[in-house]
């Protein structure tokens, strides 16, 4: 599951859907229930009370290796690359018809270009060398500035810090430029700043990779040695001031308010006013800075670094954003160095990469080919009888706590009723006006995905804000909330097993997809969510008894899952993690309870040797089943807003008293907590 993007604080994880409906809205299904929860996975000679994730998962987890092309493999990659797969289908489909449409036409011939490696490969690093050209020209201020503009208005990716367009969070009906700290290369600030084995392996490697990148480009050896050696010291400057991932995570922080005019005083090396025009962001009297200091380090760094860096860091970023877009010598030095920060083994390969690619860039279009071809309609009709259950089953619980006044519950079951519902697909599918492709030119296809992009972004000032947009193309497994549009989004590709199958038992699916629900749910009242209104605006509505209240039940979860480890002496991060652990917590408390309203509970007949509250916790454990490289589980540890697998699935239970039940839990077993520990919050 992932779950938050914190600059645009969009929740994002992966749930999935029951086969019966939770209150009383039942729903048919075919007789035959299937072993959803199968014996074979799990590893019964571990007690479920000393390590429930390996007792529901254990034999798989041992069957199941990580594959050469991989970096993790569980149930969502699974999903993954079968979702992957039928876009392959699509588009090699699409490739073979391009004369059915548009859609259809540009579809193909991107895809075919993508595929064309030796055409690719005859043209090396051409595509970019006129840019590369003209980056060396760069003498002053005023030309580094142009050249920032030049890269992201023609999309050749965001350089130094980064500019857009999205709603105002104090004032959601209106759009607001924003810019916000970047300009880094690596995953995280940490390893420009930590002298740890690990930081200083990446980068020393990254200083390698930097040099043969160059090379590609170019540059004799000399050169490219001095060009690293520049980028390097540029981006650790950066990294020296950007806040910190769990820093990022308080949204008053990195709310901060300037007139435009005015934010010139604290960095009177950029015209804001012509910044903003030249980048084609019109009719902007505010705009938002994430972090004031970050940009006042730029603006100080713009006159004080030589000419000759800027334009080492300048080509850099073109070369970088190009990279994977160029000859297969550019790509793999990519996956090279990739490997050193990740451990995979493999490229991945050439269809899954344009696939993904394709989704990404012309989601729309290939969506809706998508929906057409794998996607049951009765999902959709289904998913959203689930998601009003889980909203009175949610609605329940606020007025049952003991711990918020009546005022505050007002708001919050105010805010509650207010979350909008986007399932499986967009009412209205997006056109792509002015996207061009064709089968000769990859990069090129890709710089005019790139342009429509950043146009359709800057283009929205001063119209009204679109709150009908998903965020999410259809075939994307995973789901999300939005703290600003106080939405949660359900894409179509999620609506499968583990999560949702309509043969499935409701366990099964109770503890899948409804535990995603109410995931996504919790989020709109997890630590950053719970600051947004139910319009979703910036706005605190809670009384400050019950703020505090709040603060403190969250503080025992961050102390619970700093507790936990990975690699064994690497500690789970509770701060960054704590928006995910606490929609797990929510999440799963709300399922169940809504589990316990159907037909099978009540009757409580066995499945396969398992009660149902049983089969609804193993459904929940096996959702989060995984194997992940070392590299990669130590890089996640510090990007990751979500806690590894292990912990996902084990830490919530613990604080449930049904789990106790289910399972016989004993005060002698190791993942016991006394019942005055457990923490409970929604």
């Amino acid at each position: 599951m992932k779950i938050r993007s914190t600059s645009q604080l969009l929740a994002t994880s992966l749930l999935l859907i029951g086969s019966y409906a939770i209150a009383n809205t039942p729903i048919s299904k075919p007789k035959e229930i299937k072993k959803y929860i199968n014996k074979s996975n799990m590893d019964l000679s571990v007690k479920p009370g000393n390590n429930f994730y390996n007792y529901a998962n254990g034999n798989w987890v041992k069957n199941n290796p990580v594959p050469a092309s991989k970096t993790r493999w569980g149930s969502f990659d699974e999903l993954r690359e079968e979702s992957s797969k039928r876009l392959q289908t699509l588009l090699e489909d699409a490739a073979k018809n391009t004369s059915r449409g548009r859609k259809t036409q540009v579809i193909g011939d991107f895809y075919s270009s993508g595929m064309d490696s030796a055409a690719i490969d005859a043209k090396g690093y051409q595509p970019i060398k006129a840019d590369l050209d003209r980056l060396n020209t760069v003498n002053s201020t005023s030309d580094l500035l142009r050249e920032v503009i030049n890269l992201r208005v023609n999309g050749m990716g965001s350089v130094l810090f980064g500019t857009g367009v999205g709603p105002d969070r104090k004032n959601v009906t209106k759009y607001i430029p924003s810019v916000n700290q970047g300009g880094t290369s690596l995953p995280d600030r940490d390893y420009y700043l930590k002298d740890d084995t690990r930081s200083t392996t990446i980068r020393n490697a990254y200083k390698v990779h930097l040099q043969k990148m160059f090379a590609l480009a170019g540059e004799n050896a000399a050169t490219a040695s001095a060009s690293a050696s520049a980028v390097l010291k540029i981006e650790t400057a950066l990294a020296k001031a950007q806040m910190s991932r769990i820093e990022m995570r308080n949204p008053n922080a990195t709310y901060n308010k300037f007139a435009v005019k005015n934010f010139n005083d604290s960095t009177p090396n950029i015209d804001w006013v012509k910044f903003l025009k030249d980048c084609k962001i019109e009719g902007a009297d505010s705009m938002l800075v994430s972090n004031p200091s970050f940009m006042k380090k730029v603006n100080e760094m713009l006159v004080s670094v030589p000419a000759t860096e800027w334009r080492s860091y300048l080509r850099w970023n073109l070369i970088k954003s190009a990279a994977p877009y160029l000859s297969s010598d550019f790509v793999k030095a990519d996956f090279e160095f990739n490997s050193v920060q990740t451990g995979q083994k493999v490229q991945t390969p050439r269809w899954q990469r344009m696939s993904s690619l394709i989704d990404r860039m012309l989601g729309d279009m290939v969506g809706e080919l998508y929906v057409e071809k794998y996607f049951k309609p009765e999902a959709k009709e289904y998913m959203v009888k689930l998601v009003d259950n889980l909203q009175s089953t949610f609605a329940e619980r606020i007025k049952r706590l003991d711990w918020m006044s009546a005022e505050t519950k007002t708001k919050a079951l105010e805010k509650l009723n207010a979350i909008a519902k986007k399932i499986a697909y967009p009412d209205k599918w997006r056109e792509y006006e002015g996207i061009t492709a064709s089968k000769d030119n990859f990069y090129a296809n890709v710089r005019s995905a790139s342009v429509w992009f950043y146009n359709n972004n800057v283009t929205r000032m001063g119209k009204p804000v679109d709150r009908k947009e998903m965020g999410m193309t259809p075939p994307t497994i995973n789901a999300s909330y939005n703290p600003s549009n106080n939405d949660i989004t359900f894409p179509a590709g999620i609506l499968q097993f583990p999560f949702f199958d309509f043969g499935a038992d409701d366990a099964v699916n109770y503890g899948g997809i409804a535990a995603v629900i109410g995931h996504e749910m919790t989020h709109g009242f997890d630590d950053q969510g719970r600051q947004f209104d139910a319009v979703g605006n910036l706005k605190d509505w809670w009384t400050k008894p019950d703020a505090d209240k709040f603060k403190g039940k969250a503080n025992e979860v961050i102390q619970q899952y700093n507790a936990l480890t990975v690699l064994d002496t690497v500690h789970v991060k509770g701060e960054l993690t704590l928006g995910e652990n606490l929609a797990d917590l929510g999440g799963l408390s709300m399922a169940y309870e809504a589990f316990t309203k159907t037909e099978q509970f009540k009757k409580g007949k066995k499945i396969d040797g398992f009660t149902p509250q049983q089969r609804f916790f193993l459904s929940w454990a096996q959702i989060w089943r995984n194997n992940i490289l070392p590299e990669s589980a130590a890089q996640l540890i510090l990007t990751d807003p979500h806690s590894p697998g292990e912990h996902r699935a084990n830490a919530p239970v613990t604080n449930i008293d049904a789990w106790y039940d289910a399972f016989n839990i004993k005060a002698s077993d190791q993942m016991y907590k006394p019942k005055d520990q457990r923490t409970r919050i929604w």
